[in-house]
């Protein structure tokens, strides 16, 4: 499953693609494909700190972008990662970047595993959450589901560990509200179409299977 995340991430026009682990199987399987894996530590909080650690391994120059697929995504669009990168070149103030795509069942704003982001006038995110925000009082509104991928400035992603987690992270067990909290911008690109969920049970990895060559 990771060496197709990493079929997908080369397909982007990325760089380098470069998978962070602390398992030697992963390291291996990953070697095998011709890629490059990066060892880490074992005991990282966050994704976040284990991408932070194996960016500082490659080297990258402060002014570089990283974006960061999670190894359990293998349907991840080559296209989404572009626009992800994109963001951070068009949005002057952002530090991190994002995806999002329009929520159109009900089933999905009720689900608190479904995380939704709320935009302002320039695409940046105002808050995300688990909860079905914004909340329906009056008819209307469009609500967005949170992709988890993310691009960051190399400068930021090398502060992100020394930053304190926020009330509202511990509350909603969301990572990315650490960077609202401190005061930094999240540019998110808006996917119209429907961005494929990761792969977190035996029953969602036979489903990807029957969906790819």
């Amino acid at each position: 499953m990771v060496v197709r995340v990493c079929e997908r991430a080369a397909q982007s026009g990325a760089a380098a693609v470069a998978v962070a682990t602390d398992d030697d199987r992963i390291r291996e399987a990953v070697e095998r494909a011709g890629y490059r894996a990066v060892m880490t530590r074992t005991d990282h909080p966050s994704g976040t700190d284990r991408v932070a650690e194996a960016a500082a391994a490659l080297g990258l120059c402060p002014d570089e972008a990283v974006v960061n697929l999670q190894g359990d995504e293998p349907l991840i669009a080559p296209e989404l990662v572009r626009a992800v990168a994109a963001m951070l070149g068009s949005h002057a103030e952002a530090a991190v970047s994002t995806a999002c795509h329009p929520i159109r069942d009900a089933a999905s704003l009720e689900n608190p595993n479904v995380v939704k982001v709320v935009l302002d006038a320039r695409g940046y995110a105002l808050y995300f959450s688990r909860a079905r925000i914004p909340y329906p009082r009056q008819a209307g509104g469009a609500w967005y589901r949170h992709a988890g991928i993310y691009g960051y400035r190399m400068a930021f992603l090398q502060r992100f560990p020394g930053l304190a987690p926020s009330p509202e992270e511990r509350t909603e067990a969301l990572e990315q509200l650490r960077v609202l909290w401190h005061g930094h911008r999240v540019a998110v690109a808006v996917h119209e179409g429907e961005i494929p969920p990761g792969v977190d049970t035996p029953q969602d990895l036979e489903a990807v299977r029957r969906m790819l060559p």
